[in-house]
C-alpha cells in the first residue's frame, strides 16, 4: 500500500504543484421565485398561502484550482428571508436558510490571467430554519438540490481579488405544507473579496 501511495505521489507531483487556492467572502441578494411553499389550511387553501420572501445572503467559498481551465469550490452561505402567511392577518417572520455545497468551475481563460470569467454547476443542501428555531439544535428542514451559474474573478494585486457571481439554486420546498407545487428557486447575485494563493 505504501509503495502505491509513493508511486501515485510521484506520478501526479507536477499537477500538485500547479494548483492554486482561493478563499472568498461574498455578500449580496437572495431572490426567491416559485416561492409559495403551500397552505396551512386543511381545506380550501391555495399553494401560495405560505411563502418565503426575498432577502440577503453572505457566505464563504474555498476554491481549489486544478489545472489551467477548471477548479473545485466548497461553500457555505447564510441567507435571511421572511416567512409570510398570506391567508392570515399575521406579520412576516424572519428566518434563516443555511446552505453548504460543492461546485465544479470551468474557466475559458488560462490560470494566471488577471481576469477570469467562469461557469459553474454543483450540488448543495439547504437547511431551512423556521422562526423561533435553531439550526444548532437540529430544528431545521434539510432539502437537497443543484445549482448553476456564472461569474468573473479579477486579481487586484498579487494576493487579493474581487469576484461577481450570479447563480440559481434549485431545491425542494420546506416544512411539509399541503399543496406545495414544484421546486423552490433561489437566485444569488453577489460580490466578493478574496485571498488568492
Amino acid at each position: 500500500m505504501t509503495k502505491l501511495l509513493v508511486l501515485l505521489a510521484l506520478t501526479f507531483a507536477g499537477n500538485i504543484w500547479a494548483q492554486s487556492g482561493e478563499f472568498w467572502f461574498d455578500a449580496g441578494a437572495s431572490i426567491l421565485s416559485n416561492n409559495g411553499i403551500g397552505t396551512d389550511l386543511t381545506a380550501g387553501g391555495k399553494k401560495n398561502d405560505v411563502q418565503l420572501n426575498n432577502g440577503f445572503r453572505f457566505g464563504f467559498r474555498f476554491c481549489f484550482n486544478q489545472g489551467d481551465f477548471w477548479g473545485h469550490e466548497v461553500q457555505y452561505a447564510y441567507s435571511r428571508t421572511q416567512l409570510q402567511y398570506n391567508d392570515q392577518d399575521a406579520p412576516t417572520q424572519g428566518m434563516a436558510i443555511h446552505q453548504g455545497g460543492y461546485n465544479f468551475l470551468v474557466y475559458p481563460i488560462k490560470e494566471g490571467s488577471r481576469i477570469r470569467p467562469f461557469a459553474t454547476a454543483g450540488l448543495q443542501f439547504s437547511n431551512f430554519v423556521p422562526p423561533g428555531s435553531s439550526a444548532t439544535y437540529g430544528q431545521g428542514d434539510n432539502k437537497f438540490g443543484f445549482n448553476y451559474g456564472a461569474g468573473v474573478k479579477a486579481r487586484v494585486g498579487s494576493k487579493f481579488g474581487v469576484r461577481f457571481d450570479v447563480r440559481q439554486y434549485n431545491s425542494g420546498k420546506p416544512f411539509g405544507f399541503l399543496m406545495k407545487d414544484g421546486r423552490l428557486r433561489q437566485t444569488e447575485v453577489s460580490a466578493g473579496f478574496g485571498l488568492m494563493f
